[in-house]
């Protein structure tokens, strides 16, 4: 079964909540975070992205970085803008984009469960992702920002959940710049906290839906401090910081693609390609796709619906029958070249948050020359490949709405000095 805690989480006092709960560090470049702390000094990308609070030019891995977010972490600390519960809580965090709804469980999950694979993962991580993560959470001692899990639900921590708020009061509910409400609920009673414990003991493994860089590092700095003698395993630095919701709610967009160029190709000859293995058809408006296998294409300022040709794809294939591998197999690497879609900078990912718009503004900007839209991977898609121990193809799926970090920070109070690996 997965294994999950409460902890007592640091917290923004509820009056300043909304200044200081920001979007997760890797959704931003650093010019990003900076114009955000123009408008708002209080946002956490002081501790998330602490490089924005730095001069200008200094490396987002600088070891000034590390130390300026541990300082900063410690200064809302000592003003009173964050504040730690008293005792281990778990919390449910309700998020509302639109008429969409996704309820999750805020609380520790095991790393050591991760290492043995029953937190499942379905990417593949960057070294020095990680390593920049690792020494964050050394230097604050602190995971400040939660991974995202996910769990088939048999319904009954749902209800519970549901049950809950129904007859609570959430000690924070805001809106943020982008537009989506955040509430957070409290669970402190000691009954409650254990009848939580109980009722999650039926779910058999996690899903990391987004985070796997967190997770990672959460992972190495538990196997670093580990090695100390006395240590028993139980530790905060073993649990990770987590919120944890039922497949069902959650919400996948598409992450579609834009190619800057067509090689050595002409317009004509491309489209002649790629009608080996699609069906080609003009189309007078933008093209979101409505099923499996069917992909949307702008280029030269008219829109085209690409259906995959049967036979040009394995079906029963977890990895090779999903939409992203098929554009990829069929189109991306032997019409434009493009073999690598992780280290090729002829192609870009564009977040289906975003729009299509985005994706004409690409092409009629001279940004790009060709954009395809995608219909979105689906959660038991992700399951099975994860099931599998096998690896999704890069930016498979984009996850909205975002968790904001610094709602519930994760102290791993070791009294560490906070020396990077």
């Amino acid at each position: 079964m997965a294994e999950i805690r409460p902890f007592a989480a640091l917290r923004p006092i509820p009056e300043l909540v909304s200044q200081i709960a920001e979007l997760p560090y890797d959704v931003m470049s650093t010019q990003e975070a900076r114009d955000i702390l123009k408008k708002n000094p209080l946002s956490f990308v002081r501790v998330s992205r602490a490089e924005a609070d730095l001069p200008e030019g200094i490396s987002e891995t600088d070891p000034k970085v590390y130390a300026r977010a541990r300082e900063n972490l410690e200064d809302y600390i000592a003003k009173g803008q964050m504040k730690q519960d008293p005792q281990p809580c778990y919390y449910i965090y309700r998020q509302q984009m639109g008429a969409y709804i996704q309820i999750g469980l805020v609380a520790a999950a095991s790393l050591q469960e991760y290492k043995e694979g029953i937190i499942k993962r379905h990417e593949l991580t960057r070294p020095g992702k990680e390593t920049d993560r690792v020494n964050h959470i050394l230097a604050t001692e602190a995971q400040t920002g939660p991974v995202f899990l996910a769990y088939r639900s048999k319904g009954l921590l749902t209800a519970f959940l549901l049950e809950y708020m129904g007859s609570h009061t959430p000690v924070y509910n805001f809106v943020g710049d982008d537009k989506v409400r955040h509430t957070l609920y409290v669970i402190n009673e000691p009954l409650k906290v254990k009848e939580v414990t109980r009722l999650f003991q039926q779910v058999p493994e996690l899903y990391i839906a987004d985070g796997h860089h967190r997770c990672a590092a959460a992972m190495r700095v538990a196997e670093e401090l580990g090695k100390r003698p006395g240590q028993t395993g139980k530790e905060e630095y073993n649990y990770v910081l987590s919120v944890i919701f039922p497949s069902n709610m959650l919400h996948i967009l598409s992450y579609n693609r834009v190619v800057r160029d067509l090689g050595e190709l002409s317009e004509e000859k491309f489209l002649e390609m790629v009608q080996e293995k699609f069906i080609l058809k003009k189309d007078e408006r933008p093209v979101e796709p409505q099923a499996p296998h069917t992909f949307g294409m702008y280029i030269g300022g008219q829109w085209y619906r690409l259906t995959a040709k049967e036979g040009t794809y394995p079906e029963t294939d977890p990895i090779h029958s999903l939409d992203v591998s098929i554009l990829q197999d069929n189109l991306l690497a032997p019409v434009l070249g493009i073999d690598d879609p992780r280290t090729d900078p002829r192609i870009d990912f564009v977040g289906g948050i975003r729009g299509l718009e985005a994706l004409e503004d690409a092409v009629d900007g001279e940004d790009a020359t060709v954009a395809f839209s995608m219909y979105p991977t689906s959660m038991d898609q992700l399951m099975q490949v994860a099931d599998r121990g096998e690896v999704m193809p890069p930016k498979s799926t984009w996850f909205e709405p975002k968790l904001r970090d610094a709602l519930t920070v994760h102290m791993i109070g070791d009294g560490q000095d906070g020396k990077s690996l």
